[in-house]
């Protein structure tokens, strides 16, 4: 027996063909939608679970320890280069070195760098340098006085800007032969003094052979 129209409540009659088609439509309509909900669901739910497995995959632990830099045998070789005999700080081993080369242009410096937990500090050998490469490395800063260490004068400068002078809070320079050796970083003046202590050795000498 054949199925009569489908009767709709809110028109109390059968529904008409183009109304059955609309219905139907509209029912495809909202099964599509829910459908591409659902696949949008699982594409995400894919998604982070991939992103996870390779999170999860890659290697942890520390990052393997940078070879320590060797401020002797870096001197000797550049100051063979250089034909100059470039000082080499005794430094005690709680110093961590992080860089040592020859740095700037005019005039070109021999530099070491040392930090520390709270300090960081510069040796620099100006190789002919003039007289205001000091004042150019701080940022204008002139000598405000002067400190003897280990048997060598040196000039010290007080920094007071130092968010002016990149971060440097203090300094010390003295003369040798026609070498500048310039100590500037964040550090108090006894932190300075102790670098100064252990670059002094040198000094002295290098002093002696250009006198």
């Amino acid at each position: 027996m054949a199925k009569g129209p489908r009767i709709v409540a809110e028109l109390g009659r059968p529904e008409t063909p183009d109304e059955t088609a609309a219905r139907k439509a509209e029912s495809s309509r909202v099964h599509r939608e829910a459908q591409n909900t659902r696949n949008l669901i699982a594409a995400l739910i894919v998604t982070i679970g991939v992103v996870l497995v390779i999170v999860l995959a890659v290697p942890r632990g520390e990052p393997p320890a940078r070879e320590p830099i060797d401020v002797s045998a870096v001197a000797e070789r550049v100051g063979a280069a250089e034909g100059r005999t470039l000082i080499v700080p005794d430094a005690p081993p709680s110093w961590q070195v992080n860089a040592a080369s020859i740095e700037g242009d005019v005039p070109r410096a021999w530099t070491i760098v040392y930090v520390d937990e709270t300090w960081f500090v510069r040796v620099a050998q100006g190789l002919d340098a003039d007289p205001a490469w000091p004042a150019r490395v701080l940022s204008g800063a002139g000598p405000d006085g002067t400190v003897e260490v280990d048997g060598v004068t040196w000039d010290r400068y007080d920094i007071a800007d130092p968010s002016r002078a990149g971060n440097i809070t203090g300094a010390l320079s003295t003369q040798v032969g026609p070498d500048t050796v310039l100590i500037y970083g964040k550090a108090d003046d006894a932190t300075l003094e102790e670098v100064a202590a252990a670059v002094s050795p040198e000094v002295r000498e290098l002093q002696e052979e250009t006198e």
